[in-house]
Formats: C-alpha cells, sequence, structure tokens
C-alpha cells in the first residue's frame, strides 16, 4: 500500500516489548514508537490488574512515569471516561436501523447533525462525539464488506485519509476495538480496514495495543482472501498488510506462511514472507526461497502444486513489474544462481546488457561447497519449467546453461549434479538456443565420456552417470524415445510433460556426432560389472545398458559377443534381486534363439557353455558336488543360473516352428547337466527368500510345473510344511552342538548287522530325523543302498517308517538323484548277478521299471508308500519328457518332409497327428498297464487266500453285510453264507489292507486328474474280485456312472458283464438319482440280451449278472417290479428250454408267480429256507447236465435274495 509509505509503523522491537510487558525496553523507546503504543499502555496503567503481585506494582509504577511525560495520553484517558455502555447501545440501534433501511446512510443514531465535514468535525468534537464519529464510520464499512459478497471496494473516507488527525483517529479506533469486543471483533475490523486507506498502518498499530491477537487476526485475513493475491487489487493489499504484520512480529513469519499453504490462498505472500525471512543461522547449502518453493511444486500435495503453479502461469501473463512478488523471486533466484557459478563462467551480474561471450571459453569447477545447491537450484528450476510453466527469459536461459555445463567435483554429489544436469538438458532442450550454445553442449557431453570412468572410482559409487549417458545413446538408437522421457522423469524427481518431437536435436547429436551405435556396444561390453549387484544398489547401472542394447539387437547386429559379460554380471549378484536381472536373461535368451534379421539367421548370441553353469553349482548342496566345502557363487546366482536354463529350454521348445524354418537348431542343454543341477533344493530355498528374491520365485514354479510336474507333486508340498514347519524347527533346536555324531560308514555297517542291529540302526535313524533335510544329503546314498535288507524277516516296523520318514525329507530337496538310487537298491534280488542299473533317462523312458523291484516290496507299506510316490513322479516325468521330445524332433521332420514332398499337397501335416496320436496312445498304455499292475498287487495271493484275506473286507467294513454280494456264480446258500461270515486272520490289520489303501489312494489321484484312465482302466476290465476294494477304497470311481452306459453297448459279452457287476457296486455306494436311471438302463439291456442270446451265451451271461440285482433292488427298491419281471421273464424261456428236454420236476414257473405277487408270504414260511431246499437238491443233481435248470434255480434264488435284503432293510 503506496498511501501508507511515509507512515511510522510499529517495529519489531517494541512490538516484542509489548508481547512481553518489558517495561525496560519500553522505556527505550522513542517518542514516536511510544507515541504508537499509547492506547493500550494508559489502559494497563488505569483499569484494575488482575495481576496483584509486587513486581507489576513496580512495572505498574515505570509506566505511570513513562506516560506522564506524554502529552497525549490526557487525550486518551479522556476517549477512556465516556459511558460505552450507553455508546453500544446506540451502535446496536444504528445496525438495526441500517439493516431496515437495507443499508442506507440516511438516518443515524450514533451522529446526528454534522454540519460539516467529519474531519472538521471530528477535530472540535469533544471525546464522547469523537468515539460516535469513529464508530459510526467503522460500522459503515463493516457493513458494506458485509454486504460485498467477496467483491474488493475501496472506501474514501475523510477520517482516515487526513495525516493530520491519523494518530487520534487509531487512538479512538483501538479504544473502542478494546472497550466494545463484542460489539467490534477484531478480526472483522482488521477486514474492514483493508478498504480505507492507509489501512495497513490502522491494522497494525490495532494488532501492536493488542498483541495478543496476532495470530487471530493473520489466520482470518488469510481465509478471507484470494486464492490469486496478485490477480486484483484486494488481493494485493492483504498480501501488503499481512507482510507489514509479518515485518512487526518476524518470529510467527514462518507460521503464517504455513497458514498460506494450508489454506491455499495468497501464493505471493508466501514468496513475499520467504524473501522478508532472515534466518538468524543461515543455510550455506540451501537458501529459505529455494527450499520452500521446491516443497511447495516437488511436495505430495497435488492440491498445494497446482495452487502454486497457477500463480507462476498468471503472474507469466502480466507485464515484467519490479512490484511484482513473481519477479522479485525470480530476481533473487537468478542472484543465488549467479552467486554459485564459477567465475570463469559468470562474468557480471544479472539485468547486464548481454552476456559476454568469451564467458563460456573457462572450464574452472564448481566449488565442492556449491554443488549441493547448485543441485538443488537446478531441480527447482526445473520445476518451476516443467510443472508450473515458467518461461525463461534469455538471461536466466543462459545462466541455466552456464551452471549445467559447469564441471563439479568427483564426489557423490557431483555425480549427481552431473546427472541432474543431463536430464535437464534433455527435457528442455529450448535451453540451447545458439550455435554457440550447442558447441558448449557438445564439448561437455564430451567431458562426460572421458570422466565417468575417473568420477565412478573417486566418488566411490556404483551407479554414475557414464551408465545413464550410454542409456539415453541406446533409447536414441532403438528411437524409444518414451522410455527417455521415463528416465528423465525418474532421475529428476518430478513427472514433466516432454513431447518426443522436442527431443529431435538431441536425438541428431547423440546418434551421430558422440555416440554411433558401433560405438555404444563396443563401449559396453568393457564397462565392468557391478559387483554384489543387489536392489539396494539404485541408479542406472551397466546392467540398463546391456539390458537395452540386447533388446535392440545391436550386439548380434554389429558381432559383439555379450556373453561373458552376462555370466560375470550374474556370477556378481546378491539379494534382494536387482528387478533388472529377470528381464536381461530373457532378453539374453531371445537374442540366443531369434537372429536379429532374416536375411542373417547366424547373427545370434552364443549361450553360456555347460562347464561354465557346472563351475556355478559346483559346491552346491544338493548336487552331485560334495556339501562340506564353501559356496563359491551366492543361493542368487545359482538361482538366476537355474532360471536362465529352464527358461531357455523353455523358449527353445517354443521356437522350433520358427528354428526350423530357418534351418538351425540351437544345441538344448544335456540330460546329464540337469542331473547335476540341485533343482529341487535350489526351489526350496527360493522359497524362503520370497520377499528378497522379487518375482524369481513364482518365475521357477512356473517353469517347473511346465518343464518339470514331477518336482510339484502336491504331497511334496504338504510333505515339505511338516519337515519345515514348528515342530521340527524346535525339535532340531534340541539337538547338541556336534550334530554329525553319526558318519555313513556307521550307518551302512548297522544296516549290515540287521536283524541283531536293530536297536543301533534304530537309534542312528532317530538321530537323523531330526537333522534338517539339507543335512541328510551326505546320508542320502547310504540309507538308499541298504533298503532292500529291510525286507528281511524280523525287521522291527518302527525302522521301515523312520526309513520312509527319512527318504521323505530327502525327497523334499534331491528327489531326483533320490529317485534313481532307490529304483536301483529295490531291484530282485534274484538279479544282482546281472542286475541293470538304471539311470534317470531310463526311467522317464519307461515308468513302469518303478514296479520291476523285489516282490516282498508288495507287502511291506512303507517301502510301497515309497514306490508309488515314485511311480507317480515318473509317471508325470515321462509325459513331460514326450512332449518335450515330440516338440523338439516334430517341426525338424516335419520340415524335411515338406522339403522333399513339396508335389504332394496335404502330405505334410499327416506325419505331425501321426505323432501326436501315437504319443497319446503309447501314454494311455502306459497309465493303465501302470493301474493294471498296481490292481493286481491288491489280489491277495495264494498263501493270504489260505489265511482267509478276501477283496470284499474292506467293503464290509464300510457298509455291513451286503446280502447278495458274496453269491456270484451258482454257490451254494450254506456255502455263500460261509464265506460271507468269514473274515481274515487277525482282524482288517494287515499289510495287504494297508498296501491297498496306498494303492487305492493313488488311483483316486490319477482318476482325478485324468478321467481317461479310469475309463480307459475299466473298458479293458480286471478281476471281479477287486471290484468291492475299487469301489470303496477310490472315492472318484464314480465317474465311472459317465461310460457305464457305453460299456455296456459294447459287443464283448464280457464288458457287458463286467459292467452290470460295476454297476451293481456303484449304487450300493453311491444311491445317486444317476446310478438309478443307469441301473435301469442295465436291466433293460439285460432283458433285450435276453431275447438275442443263444442257450450257451445266455447261461454265460445270466449266472454272473443275476445276483446283481439284488445290489438293484437293495439301493433303489423303486426297481423290484422291473426286476421282478426280468427274472419271472428269464425263469419263462429257461424253464421253456427244460421243458422240451425233461419234464419239470417243480412247477417253477408258478412258484415265480407267486413269489412275485406274494413275497412276504413266502419269505414267512421259515424266512425262505425250507422253500429252497428241494430246488437246490434238483439243482445239484441236474448241474452238470443241462445249465438251463441250474440257471431256473439261480433265478430262484435271486428272488429269495431280493426278498430278504428288502424284509432286512425294512
Amino acid at each position: 500500500m503506496a498511501e501508507s509509505a511515509g507512515l511510522q509503523f510499529v517495529s519489531s522491537y517494541a512490538f516484542e516489548a509489548m508481547q512481553k510487558v518489558d517495561v525496560v525496553r519500553l522505556a527505550a523507546l522513542s517518542d514516536p514508537e511510544l507515541r504508537l503504543l499509547l492506547p493500550c499502555l494508559v489502559r494497563m496503567a488505569l483499569c484494575a490488574p488482575a495481576d496483584q503481585s509486587q513486581s507489576w506494582a513496580q512495572d505498574k509504577k515505570l509506566i505511570l512515569r513513562l506516560l506522564s511525560g506524554v502529552e497525549a495520553v490526557n487525550s486518551i484517558v479522556a476517549l477512556l471516561s465516556v459511558d460505552f455502555h450507553a455508546l453500544e447501545q446506540d451502535a446496536r440501534k444504528e445496525q438495526q436501523l441500517r439493516h431496515k433501511a437495507g443499508g442506507s446512510n440516511g438516518e443515524s443514531i450514533l451522529v446526528t447533525q454534522l454540519q460539516h465535514g467529519l474531519t472538521l468535525e471530528f477535530e472540535h468534537s469533544d471525546p464522547l462525539r469523537r468515539l460516535r464519529l469513529t464508530l459510526s464510520e467503522l460500522l459503515s464499512i463493516m457493513n458494506k464488506v458485509a454486504d460485498s459478497n467477496g467483491e474488493f471496494f475501496l472506501k474514501s473516507s475523510e477520517l482516515f485519509e487526513s495525516p493530520v488527525y491519523l494518530e487520534e483517529v487509531a487512538d479512538v479506533l483501538c479504544i473502542l476495538q478494546a472497550e466494545l469486543p463484542s460489539l467490534l471483533p477484531i478480526v472483522d475490523v482488521a477486514e474492514a480496514l483493508l478498504h480505507v486507506r492507509n489501512g495497513d498502518w490502522f491494522m497494525c498499530l490495532l494488532v501492536a495495543n493488542v498483541p495478543d491477537s496476532f495470530s487471530e487476526v493473520c489466520r482470518g485475513l488469510i481465509k478471507n482472501g484470494e486464492r490469486q493475491d496478485e490477480e486484483s487489487v484486494g488481493g494485493r493489499r492483504r498480501t501488503e498488510a499481512l507482510r507489514q504484520l509479518c515485518q512487526m512480529n518476524p518470529s510467527q513469519a514462518l507460521n503464517i506462511r504455513a497458514m498460506v499453504v494450508e489454506e491455499c490462498h495468497l501464493p505471493g505472500l508466501g514468496v513475499a514472507l520467504t524473501l522478508d525471512y532472515k534466518p538468524d543461522t543461515p543455510d550455506e547449502a540451501v537458501s529459505p526461497l529455494v527450499s520452500y518453493v521446491s516443497g511447495l511444486l516437488l511436495g505430495t500435495n497435488s492440491k498445494v502444486r497446482t495452487w502454486f503453479s497457477m500463480f507462476i502461469r498468471n503472474g507469466q501473463q502480466r507485464k515484467r513489474e519490479s512490484s511484482s512478488v513473481l519477479w522479485q523471486m525470480r530476481r533473487q533466484l537468478l542472484l543465488e544462481l549467479v552467486a554459485i557459478l564459477p567465475r570463469s563462467r559468470s562474468t557480471h551480474v544479472p539485468n547486464d546488457a548481454n552476456m559476454e561471450d568469451g564467458g563460456g571459453s573457462g572450464y574452472s569447477g564448481l566449488r565442492e561447497e556449491h554443488v549441493v545447491k547448485a543441485s538443488a537450484l537446478l531441480r527447482l528450476y526445473c520445476a518451476l519449467m516443467g510443472i508450473a510453466g515458467l518461461r525463461p527469459t534469455d538471461e536466466e536461459a543462459e545462466q541455466l546453461l552456464q551452471l549445467m555445463t559447469s564441471r563439479p567435483p568427483a564426489t557423490p554429489a557431483g555425480v549427481r549434479f552431473v546427472s541432474l544436469s543431463f536430464c535437464k538438458l534433455l527435457a528442455f532442450p529450448t535451453l540451447v538456443s545458439t550455435p554457440e550454445q550447442e558447441q558448449l553442449m557438445v564439448m561437455w557431453l564430451s567431458w562426460m565420456i572421458k570422466e565417468e570412468e575417473y568420477f565412478e572410482s573417486a566418488a566411490g559409487v556404483s551407479a554414475s552417470f557414464g551408465e545413464m549417458l550410454l542409456l539415453v545413446a541406446m533409447y536414441f538408437h532403438s528411437n524409444q524415445l518414451s522410455s527417455i522421457i521415463e528416465l528423465v522423469c525418474s532421475t529428476l524427481g518430478m513427472k514433466i510433460a516432454i513431447k518426443p518431437s522436442s527431443l529431435s536435436k538431441m536425438k541428431t547429436i547423440f546418434t551421430q556426432e558422440i555416440f554411433t551405435e558401433q560405438v555404444v556396444t563396443a563401449h559396453a561390453v568393457r564397462v565392468a560389472v557391478t559387483n554384489n549387484l543387489s536392489a539396494n544398489i539404485t541408479g542406472f547401472l551397466p546392467i540398463h545398458c546391456i539390458y537395452q542394447l540386447l533388446r535392440s539387437r545391436a550386439f548380434t547386429k554389429h558381432k559383439v559377443s555379450i556373453k561373458d559379460w552376462i555370466y560375470r554380471q550374474l556370477c556378481e549378484t546378491t539379494t534382494p534381486i536387482h528387478t533388472q536381472l529377470i528381464p536381461l536373461i530373457d532378453a539374453y535368451i531371445n537374442s540366443i534363439l531369434t537372429p536379429a534379421s532374416k536375411a542373417n539367421p547366424e547373427a545370434t548370441n552364443q549361450p553360456i557353455t555347460e562347464q561354465e553353469i557346472l563351475n556355478v553349482f559346483q559346491s552346491s548342496a544338493g548336487g552331485d558336488g560334495s556339501r562340506g566345502g564353501r559356496q563359491r557363487h551366492s543361493i542368487t546366482t545359482q538361482l538366476l543360473i537355474l532360471y536362465y536354463i529352464l527358461s531357455f529350454e523353455e523358449n527353445l521348445l517354443a521356437s522350433t516352428k520358427q528354428l526350423a524354418l530357418m534351418q538351425r537348431k540351437p544345441k538344448s542343454y544335456s540330460a546329464a547337466l540337469m542331473d547335476q543341477i540341485p533343482i529341487k533344493y535350489l526351489v526350496t530355498q527360493a522359497q524362503g527368500l520370497q520377499q528378497e528374491l522379487g518375482g524369481l520365485h513364482s518365475a521357477l514354479l512356473r517353469l517347473l510345473a511346465t518343464n518339470y510336474p514331477h518336482l510339484c507333486l502336491v504331497e511334496d508340498w504338504v510333505c515339505e510344511e511338516e519337515v519345515t514347519g514348528t515342530l521340527p524347527l524346535l525339535r532340531r533346536m534340541m539337538l547338541p552342538s556336534n550334530t554329525c555324531r553319526y558318519s555313513q560308514s556307521q550307518l551302512h555297517q548297522a544296516f549290515q548287522k540287521l536283524p541283531s542291529s536293530s536297536p543301533r540302526l534304530m537309534r542312528i535313524l532317530e538321530h537323523l530325523t531330526l537333522l534338517s533335510p539339507g543335512d541328510l544329503i551326505p546320508y542320502a546314498e547310504a540309507l538308499t543302498a541298504s533298503m532292500a535288507l529291510l525286507l528281511e524277516p524280523g525287521v522291527p516296523r518302527r525302522l521301515l517308517q523312520t526309513l520312509n520318514k527319512l527318504w521323505m525329507g530327502l525327497n523334499t530337496v534331491m528327489p531326483r538323484r533320490l529317485w534313481v538310487m532307490t529304483v536301483n537298491a529295490l531291484q530282485p534280488s534274484a538279479k544282482l548277478l546281472r542286475q541293470q542299473t538304471y539311470t534317470q533317462n531310463d526311467l522317464m523312458v519307461d515308468p513302469l521299471i518303478v514296479l520291476r523291484c523285489d516282490q516282498r516290496v508288495y507287502r511291506c507299506p512303507p517301502l510301497m508308500d515309497i514306490v508309488l510316490h515314485m511311480l507317480n513322479g515318473y509317471l508325470l516325468a515321462s509325459k513331460a519328457y514326450l512332449q518335450c521330445h515330440l516338440k523338439e524332433t516334430a517341426d525338424f521332420d516335419r520340415q524335411n518332409q515338406i522339403v522333399s514332398n513339396v508335389a504332394v499337397p496335404g502330405q505334410p501335416d499327416t506325419p505331425e497327428v501321426t505323432r501326436e496320436e501315437l504319443k497319446n496312445a503309447l501314454l494311455a498304455a502306459q497309465d493303465s498297464a501302470a493301474v493294471q499292475i498296481l490292481l493286481e498287487i491288491c489280489l491277495p495271493t495264494s498263501e493270504e487266500q489260505l489265511l482267509g484275506a478276501t477283496t470284499e473286507s474292506l467293503l464290509r467294513s464300510n457298509q455291513g453285510p451286503v446280502p447278495g454280494k458274496s453269491r456270484q456264480g451258482s454257490l451254494p446258500p450254506s456255502a455263500r453264507g460261509r464265506v460271507e461270515d468269514g473274515e481274515p486272520e487277525g482282524g482288517l490289520l494287515s499289510d495287504l489292507r494297508e498296501v491297498q489303501c496306498l494303492i487305492c489312494c493313488l488311483l483316486h489321484q490319477m482318476f482325478i486328474a485324468d478321467p481317461n484312465i479310469a475309463k480307459l482302466v475299466h473298458f479293458q476290465g480286471y478281476p471281479q474280485a477287486l471290484l468291492p476294494l475299487t469301489v470303496a477304497g477310490i472315492p472318484s470311481i464314480h465317474i465311472c456312472l459317465d461310460f457305464i452306459p457305453e460299456l455296456l453297448a459294447q459287443p464283448q459279452l464280457e464288458k457287458q458283464i463286467f459292467a452290470i457287476q460295476l454297476l451293481s457296486y456303484l449304487c450300493t455306494q453311491y444311491a445317486l438319482p444317476k446310478s438309478l436311471s443307469v441301473a435301469r438302463l442295465a436291466i433293460s439291456v439285460m432283458g433285450t440280451l435276453l431275447t438275442v442270446l443263444n442257450r450257451a451265451k445266455r447261461f454265460s451271461f445270466f449266472m454272473p449278472t443275476l445276483p446283481c440285482l439284488v445290489a438293484f433292488c437293495q439301493a433303489f427298491p423303486p426297481l423290484y417290479d422291473d426286476v421282478a419281471a426280468l427274472l419271472v421273464q428269464v425263469g419263462q424261456v429257461c424253464a421253456s428250454d427244460v421243458a422240451t428236454r425233461v419234464r419239470d420236476i417243480d412247477p417253477f414257473i408258478a412258484r415265480l408267480q407267486s413269489l412275485r405277487e406274494k413275497p412276504q408270504e413266502a419269505a414267512a414260511l421259515g424266512g425262505g429256507a425250507s422253500k429252497l431246499t428241494l430246488p437246490q437238491k434238483a439243482a445239484e443233481e441236474l448241474g452238470g447236465a443241462d445249465p438251463d435248470v441250474q440257471l431256473c434255480y439261480c433265478i430262484e434264488a435271486t428272488f429269495m435274495d431280493i426278498i430278504s435284503s428288502t424284509l432286512h432293510g425294512l
């Protein structure tokens, strides 16, 4: 406010004295300064104090003595003598009057009969009238402010403008506000004073006389302020008033600035307060202005950023004004920039005519103490230009370019400064406008290339600006301008809108003058790898450059070998894994398999050799190498190499078609190499390091599931939880320090002396269970080699179970090697002289080798569990092996077929289809053979049959006795009853029973994994004696209901019989609506077959299937009528055949009709037993003579079984 420029404001010294009521300081004030504070001091001296202490009494005397010599005190005392209560009532009446009159000033209760102007009236009035005049004028302004709806106005008030009476008016104003605080809230008074001339001066006096109200007044002014203060007169007046208040109380200036940012009002005030702020201990690194503006533009609050950016944009649209806060800020920033420039760079201060042309000829370095400040200034100018849209003047642009191309010392801060300067050049290429400036930039970039190695070594940092320079050059060569923009934004730490078209000049300079593509590749391969590369090393590293060059195929294009560099970098890695490593490996694999161009198919990179891979795993746990030696390479390196191998093999298979078209066949890694890599152990280690490995663990699991499904068995994951859980950990914590108490030789000797050494062997094995799976690896060979010795009689079951537990633990870390050793160890002892040693490849080609073991294993449940686990794994491995083999050879064979049969249309497709079908047929035969062998194992041997073991015991134990289930064939009822009531000697707990349960569990999993196996096996058929076992022991066998109709439709009588027998057990086990419909179909098929089968086939079909009708009726009573009709129909056919040859000795048909119509009466006669006596004898007498007679009496027996089962159910 220029109108108050000549007035004396309250000094900060005086305000502090008033705040603290420091009488000594007040006494030191000059008369003009003291005059401004008289209203408060007079009230302080006259009013009764709340503080009655002696010290305040002394201070009050000093204040009275101080006031006694001031003449103006008398007029203030007279003002305080007025009746303020009456004055307040009149003022409120006037407010009401004005409210009713709509704000017009026609009538006034406070002031009447004004004969002269306000100034003259004020001069001639007594104290009361002075108070009334001032109060009336102030209320008028406050009412107008309230009615203005935020629109600023400047009221011309003679009373507040007359320089003669300003002090008297100020006294009256201060007294009025102090005595009438409810009528005149100080915030509202301060708001009203903004609308009169000299308002800031009056406001400062008012606040100085009520110092406690400083924060309240400032917050009120800020809240009511404009969002952009420099846009309006009102905003500028408000900013100036608050600035004067803060100069009066500088200690609160930063708090007021914080209020400005919090409210997002008056941005110019925030800048102005920062410019006015003079810290007690100035920060040599970064100035307050740079810190403040950087915080606004680079902070996390987007609302504040937008608000301040609008201030910058709007400020540039007006003409340059020296009074503008924005231009004051720019001037101050330019002064700070020039102050830190090297002297040979800046030879004049800003605002001189022109920059000297020779200013850029010198290259003295930037001083070390200025580097951090220079970096902060660069980031600030980037934010001002990129976020706030600041358009630099020619002078600012020239000085910025001089600063950016200066040469800092070789320190970490210097490396950071060069990186920021380089990115600012890329972000704002318009700073380089003249040929001289362009030459200056090229020289500076050349200096960067030359000095980057020295900077990296001298500064002691891993990520230097050299990698960034190389990376940008590669991006320019591959035209990845968006990547350059991302790089610039991430380095500067801010999101800047950069147009790709603006980089055209820089692209030309880079690709043609500084970094040609050949120079880039040659330079990149010589860059040293980053030692101990991890995610903790930030910035731009050589790996970023190599990755981009691999993607652009620059190495293969210019025939530069990069294999050794990548191998060295992979060997120099540690956790947490760097995010660029996996993309680097993927790009490297792609460059090995895919040529850079079709014209030159040989332009590919070389893969890592097998020997180099073996070197990485030489001392790895779980491999063939010794575990005792110290690992040369970290687990991170081993996992990355494993990822490389698995990914390479997968991509090689996926690219076979393209490679075949180009007549290229890169060599895959040998099976011998894969056997020496501890894949499962490494993946298990990776599982515990998932947080540090990023996405590597999940990528490895994906590759394993595709290429090594036998290493991803669900049972293995569950077993791992048991091995690595809390309980095993607690058990291992109890181990003594000497964990290797027993050696492998001691373990081997204990095995050889079985069974006498059972207690000692048990102690050794129990101790081994306390070791972790990794520590068990040295004992693996001794455990597996002597496994066959446990099959001898007299070996305790606990030994077998403990061995099983140890084997499962080892299976979590070295499954493939363990399986091969176990298969070889369990071969039949009779073949020892000509025993064959199988390899991993043999077992994947023919998984059934696993089942060619010692027959005693089939009745040893702990070892059978191991065999079944291996069988399941090798069946999966065989599928993956054959699929891989098919892919490896099919496309090349097909390509040769195309070349040799060019003239034959449609011929090339035939071989591949045939190969696929052959592979599927082989896998199906393999799986079904395994299932059939396992089912055969479930059958009791002749010795077990003598002991009374049957496969029906499992079904009976689950469901209780089932009438008719054991009545197969033509056994007499008494014999059938004995078999039904019998149980194996020793109960249900037997080795056979346990083995049957293990096999049923595996078959259940196989049927779920591939339902087609279940269909194939049941179409092949198996012994009917196994049906009770399979139906009760394999939960997923209910899927057979889907294909039994198809099985019934087969022409072979044996398959139809098997289908009906299977269905009878399924109906009893799964009494479902679907079972009912299939049972109806089966009864219908039996009726149809009755009409087409001849006499011999009828006997062969109905003798084994008629007892199945009992199960149908038991499961589904509604089928009784259909079954009875079928039995009568079969009986009629058989009886008619018998009647043609012999006389019917019994009224057979009449009995059947009676049984059908009155089943309960027939059953009541002796429970049905007496009625069966004569038919049985007749059947026994005639059985050898006539099959139809046997069938007739079998029908009658079936009828009786149905009736008895129905009554039993009731």
